[in-house]
């Protein structure tokens, strides 16, 4: 699987599960907190002195299992906590289609966004982000109105 990242923002990229040997490259983007999306793959530790931040948050790519809100909830925080610190942030699944979308709309939405903004922007500045996709646009709905709630 090739490793392609978009950048929505200046604080957050979305893409698919980087190797350790792409860490330099991230490192050098500016990115201090991974969040990786998948169920069976965790992130690998980064040997760097100053290592990037990981948060593992198991999730199917799977309708009939949606995406916990608790998950979205504690990504999102993570990388709000990230940005003011002045780090960006890099939220993947497989290939950035769906899980790893679904948590950089919700980044978004923390940082202000409305939810069809936030999905617009994704969808434009990530040719293979589905945040559309029946599954997912009800989980990024459901976060946002809880986030605000």
């Amino acid at each position: 699987m090739a490793f392609n990242f978009s950048q929505i923002t200046n604080d957050l990229f979305i893409g698919s599960m980087p190797s350790v040997n792409h860490y330099d490259q991230l490192r050098e983007l500016g990115v201090r907190l991974i969040i990786n999306m998948r169920f069976s793959l965790g992130p690998q530790p980064d040997s760097n002195d100053v290592p990037i931040k990981t948060l593992w948050l198991r999730s199917l790519d799977n309708p009939i299992f949606p995406i916990s809100i608790h998950k979205l909830m504690r990504g999102a925080r993570s990388a709000i906590e990230t940005i003011r610190e002045g780090g960006r942030v890099y939220a993947h699944c497989a290939y950035g289609r769906h899980r790893g979308v679904a948590m950089g709309a919700c980044i978004l939405i923390a940082q202000g966004y409305d939810p069809e903004s936030a999905m617009k922007l994704i969808a434009e500045r990530r040719a293979v982000a589905d945040p559309y996709a029946y599954y997912i646009k009800p989980r990024i709905l459901k976060f946002a109105k809880q986030w605000h709630g």
